[in-house]
């Protein structure tokens, strides 16, 4: 990875293939990594650039109040260091809350857009698998928080099939972790985020998916987003979870890469 140095971060960035732009933007963990499945069959047709997010990852872990507007605030500034003008988007979850902001507010730099597994109004599902895993970060600390996200991420099938590679990844994360207040602080950003005022301006041709059995922002939320954008359509994968890029990531990549370069 190589290193941006911005107004007041530095952001870890990755660049892997050739052809137009594709920004893959993670969801509230906001690691490179979680595309680790997806990046390279998206790579064989597009020049694909993961990156951590602010307080994430190698990327400046900075103490402050967080919102989706300065996530959006700083992938805009890393694309202006990268001298990027115009490129796709693919948001998971928090990252498609980033992509819907970014859309809204800079038509001129989307060419196209991912929305994956993300939303634009809190449905009471959401609320209370958010609440409820702020309430585990504050009681028990980063670890019980990150110990308790496959529940959330993986459907039951996949958790069973695939525990000790989910066991390690825990360890990693757990080892690897920004700290209790930064991700409050990134939580209380998911929960404040109203996308609704950004969805009429949203004028790239847009892809909302999910996956059926996505228990933490559940098929409604992807409908209220595919009805309330123009050019968008709407796809729904059986299987994966609120992860299905990681848990299903042939069917993901199939349909993305599809709607990237149709």
């Amino acid at each position: 990875m190589a290193v941006a140095s911005l107004s007041d971060l530095d952001v870890f960035y990755e660049f892997e293939g050739e052809g137009a732009p594709v920004v893959l933007v993670s969801g509230l963990a906001g690691v490179a990594s979680y595309w680790e499945p997806n990046v390279s069959a998206l790579a064989r047709s597009n020049r694909v650039l993961r990156y951590d997010h602010r307080g994430t990852g190698r990327t400046t872990r900075t103490e402050s109040r967080y919102s989706i507007e300065l996530l959006a605030d700083d992938l805009i500034a890393l694309l202006d260091h990268l001298e990027i003008e115009r490129a796709s988007i693919v948001g998971h979850s928090t990252g498609g809350a980033i992509g819907q902001v970014l859309a809204a507010r800079y038509p001129e730099r989307v060419d196209r857009l991912v929305l994956y597994a993300t939303w634009a109004t809190l449905c009471p599902q959401m609320r209370m698998c958010m609440e409820f895993r702020q309430t585990l970060l504050m009681a028990d600390g980063p670890p019980a928080f990150h110990r308790s996200s496959p529940i959330f991420l993986y459907p039951p099938r996949y958790v069973c099939e695939t525990w000790p590679t989910i066991e390690r990844e825990l360890d990693r994360n757990i080892r690897n972790s920004t700290s209790q207040s930064i991700i409050r602080s990134r939580i209380e950003a998911v929960v404040g985020f109203d996308g609704t005022p950004y969805l009429g301006a949203i004028e790239a041709p847009t892809l909302v998916l999910v996956a059926e059995d996505d228990i933490l922002t559940p098929p409604v939320a992807s409908e209220e987003l595919a009805a309330s954008i123009r050019n968008a359509r709407l796809t729904k994968l059986a299987y994966g979870g609120h992860a299905v890029s990681y848990c299903e990531p042939d069917a993901f990549n199939a349909a993305v890469s599809a709607f990237l370069n149709g």
